[in-house]
Parts: C-alpha cells; structure tokens; sequence
C-alpha cells in the first residue's frame, strides 16, 4: 500500500441441516470425546515416539511415473503419495540417517494397497532382518508395533490388493536413540537473544531501544527480529520507537500492570515523512501516559495496536500529516480522541475510544465504545454495534516469575475490551507446554515438537523450512515473537491446519520462496465439514508476503477450509517494491480463498494479486472492513482480460453463494505500467437476496487506470486525478 450504527447485533447466520453437513450422534460424539479429553493429563503426549523418517532419503524399486515418486510418501503431505509399477514384488526404503531403535511403523496406503508384505529393517543396507509381516492385510492405515535398531528401514510388497501397483500416501518411522521411546523434545525454557526483557529497575533502557530503532528504522527487507518484554511495574521517560520487525508487549494479565509513563512512537521520518511502507511491527498489553498527551502510532498495513492503555489521545499519522495508510486497533481503550488525519482507511474492534475527529475514505468501527455514528459515505463512517464474534489473540505474560502463555475466551456480540471489567476469560497454558522455536530449528524437529502435543512459540527470527509444518490437534497454539518469518523452501507448503477445534495460529509472518508453492497456509484440508462453531480456529496478525525480500511465488496464498474459521487481522500481499518484483517474477494469481461456511472476517487487508485477490465460495461467509490495492505492475489490459470481463474483482463471491454479508470495503487501482487499464469493477457477487454488502467503495490514485463500477455493474466510474471514491451504500 502506499497511498448507520445497527439496531441489533449482526445477525448471526445459521445452516440449515444439510447445509451443515453434520449430525446429532456426531455432535454427541464430539461432545463426549472433548470431555474425556479434558479428564487427560496435560502432559502425557510427551511419552510419544519421534517421527523420525520424513524428509529423510528415500528409494523405490520402481514408480508409477513422474509424479508419484518415493518422497510423494515421506513429505508429511498426505496429499502425495508414492506408487510403483504394477508387478510383484516391489519395495520402499528409507534412510534414517544413523542408526537408532525403531518401535513403529505406520502405513498410509492409498486405494491400492498390499494385500501381503513385510517390514524389513538393517544397519548397513545390505542385511535384512525382517520385523513385521503379513498376508491379509486390509489396507487403510495400519500402524504396526515393531522393534529392532536400523538406519534403513524397508517395505516389501509381496502380493497386491488391486490390478495397479503399490501405493502409499505416507510411509512413517517412529523411535529413537533411547531405546525406542524417543527423545521427546523439552518444553519452556529461554526466549533467545531477540527476546529483550526490562523490569523497571533495568539500566539504560531507552539506549537499548534506541540501538534497536537505529538498525530497524529503515530495514523494510532485512533479517533483524526483535520483541521487547516489559515485566510489570512502572517506567519514566521512555520514547520507544518501534522500527520494522520490532514488536513491544508488556507482561501483565492486564495492560494496566505495566505503565510506560512516555511514548511509544511510529514515525516516518525515514520515508520522508510518507507512513504508508510503516509494515511489521506490533505493540501490545501496555498502558501509556504520552509526554504530551498524544501518543503517535503513524503506521500502514500489518502493524495491529492491541490491548493497549492510551491515557491521552492517538495520532495515527506521521509528522506533518504525509500520507498514511493503515491500519488496525483491537481491545484498547484510548482515553483521549484518535485523529486518524491522513490515514485512508482504519478499522478498530471492540475497544473504548474518547473521541474520533475524522476520516478520508474508509474508517470502519465494531463493537467499538465511543465510536462515532454511522455516516457512510460522508463522513466516510460505518459503524456496528457489535462484533458477531471474536477472540482476543494470546499473548505472553508472566504469573509470578513463571512465564505463560494466555488464551483469550471467545465472545460474542463483543463491545468494548476484554481486560476493563475483573479478570479477563480465558485459558492460561504454561511455557513448558511450548517448544520454543528458535532459530536453526527444522521442520521435522517442530512437526516433532507437535507430534508430542507441544504448542510453538516462535521467538524473533527467519525460519527456513523443507516441509510443512503441520498443526494436528485441537487448541494448538502457534504464537510468533517480533515478527518470526517462516520461509518454505523447494515449493513446499509452509503450515497445515487439521479440521480441529480451537487452533489459535498468531503473531508471525510467513514469507513465499523462490519455487512456487501452491499455498502458503491452509486452515483445513480440502472438504473439511466439522462444526467449530463453539470454539473456531483463529488466525490473528498472520501475515503472508510474496516478493520484496527476494524472489517468491505461491499460486495461492492462504486457503480457508474449515468451517467457522476467524480471519482476525491479516495482510496477504504481493509485493509491489523491493527485491524480486515484477509481474511474473512474483507471481501470486490469488489472495485469500475461504471454501469453508461461517467463515469471519474482521480487518481483512489483501493486496496486488495477479488474478482475484479474495475469493469466497463458502456460504455464511461475513467480511468487516476489507482494504485492497490491485497490482500496480499488470503491463497492459490484456494481461488482466478475465474472459469476457476487463479485470479480475478484488473481492469475488462465487456464483454458487446464497448467503454473504460484508461491511466497509474499499478498492484501489493504481496502474503504474499503464494507466490507460480499466478495471471493470473492485467487486463481484452474485444478485440474490442473502448476498449483501454495505459501504462499498472504488477509488482511483491520480488517474492511474480507472474502475468502471464498483460492484458488477452498479455505481459510477471513476474519473479523472482526484481520488475521488465511487461508493455505493447497500447492495443488492
């Protein structure tokens, strides 16, 4: 980026029986199923056998062809598999690297599977002690009790189930070096050396800030992270200025706990003055008492203000009113008034504000104490009473001197902060259940960590990863530091989410590699159906970039499967500057697509894709606030030509959908390669009476193409140099 208050709550939408697609006795089941969880101890899964095979070397006696080769069944993607020729007898082998004991054996096996085979294992690759076998297997998924030390372990089919070959969608290896039981990874301990944790009687506080600032200031691509932790207490005279990757966070229950009699200050004085590249940074759980009364917070996408104090008013725009583009406040309670002045679009969330003294195009409220009327387009408010539902992000703290990670409860028709009236609700979850993910960690040592029944926390820094990461069970906590980036490398997708309840996925960034991967984040599998809707998944300040570091490129960025799945604050962007960028050079064709029902939206913020940046196929689909630049680099109108149409829609509803809702959404174009482009609409939804959208607007930069409607073929076009909005107030 560089440029009426309802009378009840939102409607909550509700499926019918078979739209929902689920049963009482499944409900019941699921219901007795989480009790007897609950009955667990806490910490049992860390008696759990390591996985010790995947990505490890892998060797067939034959393939099917091309695309069904050995590392198809040992990727941790149950989406591809290994098959071999179609004789007998045939074999899969893999190498696990050095010699450990072995004690099980699992066998994913696709439609065909082996009838009769055998589980072989050996310490040199040559001889062969057999340690399973059996001529009447079912196929499916077996997982078999074996024992015995190997480096290579090998399964023999001997007769097969079907006329094809074998075929196997994963070929999994557990034990360890222990004796068979694993090394099961510890939990808790440091934060790392990008984790910078003051109490108030630390020295020279605002020289380790400022030494920060210095090296972030103007690092928009660079590799530094870093999280400052404020234990609870009282701090004078600070002015921390947060640069890129910098996120600020005190250790309270409460905001309140911590008390920064000072600033905490975003500025764009390295930009001349110009907010709108203010990116990736956080600040979190405080209480300010600005200096002069007015705390400055002057930032554009992916910089979310949450759980904040603001004893004063917020100026949410850069020194001399230069251009700003944000931004996104949630859970806060400023005292004084927030001047937004240059910024073209906010959105704020169940929070208390004193006073609100403008808008330019698109400043979005729910739930918001204090928020000012509905007025859209002029002033350019709209405003909710309510958020339909919501679930504060988790976040660190320290209870006594034992750190914590605390889970927010959800809450429905949400108003106002979660942290005002007694203690906060929710679920507090000790370090020692976390793997603390540090750098050099591997995707196998944090799908290790996982298996164990571990939850992350990611401290400050790049993560490469070779395989995806893969979220399994229910109420996971995936938690990011300073702006942890995950970069999936050999086109691999970079996290998987299981259609479980209550995974809160939070705090981090995950950054496109140089070979293509299909997607980058997927809540759900393809077809996911379970009811989440008494505790959904959440994915909060996750944030995907496509180029600008370097070369990236993802066919599609972030997939929704599961139904009831919360989007709480994300910006998926396609660079538009920095380094590897260039229409197909990043080449990203989509956003964000929701496939699952019941998925919300609250500050959805998705930017320059090469095709649709989001599109919705699921139904009871509801959108607050949505900001989208299309792509500045498309060279010409034939690049963009989507059949029949000039131009793909920045937010499409499929044709399919009976029922969506969405407020205050705006579109952009600012065509920088060839300005003469038209886009034919910033939206596209089919025209039927559950599909609704309120405060919808297309905007024009200077002249730079221009938009022909803002929803199918309603509302005016743009014209002209003046960035003057299109705006249509309710469709249909």
């Amino acid at each position: 980026m560089h440029a009426p208050p309802l009378a009840s709550p939102v409607p909550a939408f509700r499926r019918s029986a078979p739209d929902r697609r689920r049963g009482l006795a499944v409900s019941v089941a699921a219901t007795l199923i989480a009790s007897l969880l609950l009955l667990l101890p806490g910490n049992k899964a860390d008696a759990a056998p390591t996985l010790l095979s995947q990505g490890k070397p892998v060797t067939a006696s034959s393939t099917e062809n091309a695309g069904t080769p050995a590392t198809g069944a040992n990727d941790g993607n149950t989406g591809t598999r290994w098959s071999s020729a179609a004789s007998d007898p045939q074999w899969i082998q893999v190498d696990l690297g050095s010699t450990v004991a072995v004690n099980q054996v699992v066998l994913n096996w696709e439609t065909a599977y082996a009838k009769a085979y055998r589980i072989e294992l050996s310490t040199n690759g040559t001889s062969w002690t057999q340690a399973y076998a059996t001529t009447t297997s079912a196929g499916g998924v077996e997982t078999l009790t074996v024992s015995g030390n190997a480096r290579y372990v090998r399964v023999t089919g001997t007769v097969r189930a079907t006329q094809w070959g074998y075929s196997l969608w994963e070929f999994q290896v557990f034990g360890g070096t222990d004796g068979g039981t694993g090394n099961p990874l510890p939990g808790g301990g440091d934060l790392g050396p990008n984790v910078i944790v003051f109490d108030p009687s630390t020295p020279n506080i605002q020289g380790r800030l400022d030494q920060v600032f210095q090296q972030q200031e103007s690092d928009q691509f660079g590799s530094g992270r870093y999280q400052f932790l404020f234990k609870p207490g009282t701090y004078n005279g600070l002015n921390a200025q947060l640069g890129f990757y910098t996120s600020i966070s005190g250790l309270g229950l409460s905001p309140d706990d911590t008390n920064i009699n000072g600033d905490i200050t975003v500025d764009a004085g390295w930009f001349n003055g110009n907010a709108t590249q203010n990116f990736w940074r956080s600040a979190e759980n405080l209480a300010v008492n600005p200096v002069n009364g007015t705390n400055r917070w002057a930032v554009a996408q992916a910089a979310p203000f949450r759980r904040m104090h603001v004893k004063g008013g917020l100026n949410l725009a850069p020194n001399g009113f230069g251009w700003a583009s944000g931004g996104y406040i949630a859970d806060s309670k400023i005292d004084g008034t927030v001047g937004p002045y240059s910024q073209q679009q906010w959105y704020t969330r169940d929070s208390s504000v004193g006073g609100w003294t403008n808008g330019v195009w698109n400043m979005v409220f729910s739930g918001v104490e204090g928020a000012p009327a509905q007025g859209f387009p002029n002033p350019p408010y709209t405003t909710l009473n309510n958020t339909p539902t919501s679930r504060e992000k988790p976040f660190l703290y320290l209870d006594g001197n034992t750190y914590k990670v605390f889970a927010p409860a959800k809450r429905t028709n949400a108003r106002g902060t979660t942290w005002g009236n007694g203690a906060p609700q929710g679920q507090s979850v000790p370090l020692d259940q976390f793997y603390v993910v540090k750098p050099g960690a591997t995707a196998a040592t944090i799908n290790q960590a996982l298996a164990q029944g571990l939850n992350l926390l990611f401290t400050p820094g790049v993560y490469h990863i070779n395989q995806t990461i893969n979220v399994n069970r229910a109420n996971t906590i995936v938690l990011g530091l300073g702006l942890a980036t995950i970069i999936p490398d050999n086109g691999v997708t970079a996290m998987k989410v299981a259609d479980v309840d209550g995974v809160k996925l939070a705090g981090f960034l995950i950054d496109a590699g140089p070979v293509n991967s299909p997607t980058l984040l997927e809540v759900g599998p393809q077809g996911a159906s379970a009811d989440h809707s008494a505790n959904p998944t959440t994915v909060q300040d996750v944030f995907i970039r496509i180029g600008g570091a370097g070369p990236g490129k993802a066919t599609t960025s972030m997939v929704i499967n599961s139904d009831d799945t919360i989007i709480d604050h994300t910006w998926i962007w396609r660079a538009d500057h920095g380094a590897g960028v260039g229409w197909e050079t990043n080449r990203a064709d989509y956003g964000l697509r929701v496939n699952g029902d019941d998925v919300l939206a609250t500050g959805l913020f998705v930017e320059h894709f090469n095709k649709y940046d989001v599109e919705w196929y699921g139904e009871n689909g509801r959108t607050i606030f949505f900001q989208n630049e299309k792509a500045y680099d498309a060279p010409n109108q034939a690049a963009i030509q989507n059949g029949s149409i000039r131009g793909y829609a920045a937010y499409k509803v499929a044709d399919s959908v009976n029922n969506h809702e969405g407020w205050g959404l705006g579109s952009y174009c600012n065509y920088t390669s060839d300005p003469n482009i038209i886009q034919e609409h910033g939206f596209q939804a089919p025209v039927k009476p559950g599909v609704k959208f309120h405060d919808l607007l297309v905007v024009s930069l200077g002249g730079m193409g221009q938009y022909n409607h803002v929803i199918n073929s309603l509302g005016s076009a743009t014209s002209g140099t003046s960035t003057i909005p299109s705006t249509i107030t309710s469709f249909p």
